[in-house]
């Protein structure tokens, strides 16, 4: 496979703080419409290794290329105009906001004040947001009030946020925690269906739900890859387990 042909390639990623090195010659290749699940014990760099990728933090050396092209320099606001979207673990909803709203909001607007000044809620925009609904499951919660809806459901409003700007890779953090044992199925549900037409990178604990959902794995340690396969691989790899379980 050439480079060419990867949405995303990370190559030779390093960022140090301190001396530490958080990310260590770190390389990571991402398919078009690959779901990818990178788990790891707690300092990892699972986190740093995102915030990387979308320029809210900036690496000491290596590349980061999307779609072929350079990111390590960019802006955050560049990067994501480019179409990379990245989910935190807190949502950002505007909670006394109806679904509907918070997802116009989030339509990319035209570059300039003008633009955003002139700008009405087009029949191009309704249909996004009403796709978009149907997509994260919230059609009938159109008109409540974002505050009012359940934990589960506002992280699903947040990831529609982003599609809202119909990225072509998706970066979400831990998106299951804290959800019932129902919310989780629909997200799992959710994912699959969004990473049907753009890639997803998914950082999770819980092990069920990353056998449910990943293409492939990236196990982290150490700001490494230690393995990387699909999940029934890498839970037998001694060296996956030796990290999981310690001595």
């Amino acid at each position: 496979m050439s480079n060419t042909d990867f949405v995303l390639a990370v190559e030779g990623l390093t960022v140090s703080f301190d001396g530490f090195k958080a990310i260590d010659d770190l390389n990571l290749y991402i398919d078009k419409g690959e779901l990818r699940v990178i788990i790891g014990p707690n300092g990892a760099g699972k986190t740093t290794l995102l915030d990387l990728i979308c320029g809210k933090t900036r690496s000491s050396s290596g590349s980061i290329k999307f779609k072929n092209q350079e990111m390590s320099k960019l802006a955050e606001h560049r990067i994501v105009r480019k179409g990379i979207g990245r989910k935190f673990q807190t949502p950002s909803i505007y909670e006394n906001l109806s679904v509907f709203k918070n997802l116009e909001v989030s339509f990319p607007r035209g570059r300039s004040v003008f633009g955003a000044l002139a700008f009405r809620c087009t029949d191009e925009i309704r249909e996004r947001v009403g796709a978009v609904a149907l997509e994260i499951g919230l059609s009938e919660q159109l008109h409540t009030e974002a505050g009012l809806l359940s934990h589960g459901q506002k992280q699903w409003l947040e990831i529609g946020m982003l599609l809202m700007q119909d990225p072509e890779l998706l970066m979400l953090d831990e998106p299951i925690a804290g959800m019932s044992v129902r919310e989780r199925e629909l997200t799992a549900e959710l994912l699959q269906r969004i990473s049907q037409n753009r890639s997803v990178i998914v950082i999770e604990h819980d092990m069920e739900f990353v056998k449910r959902i990943a293409h492939k794995v990236t196990v982290m340690h150490q700001g490494k890859v230690l393995a990387e396969g699909p999940m029934e691989q890498v839970q037998s790899d001694p060296k996956v387990i030796d990290v999981y379980l310690g001595h």
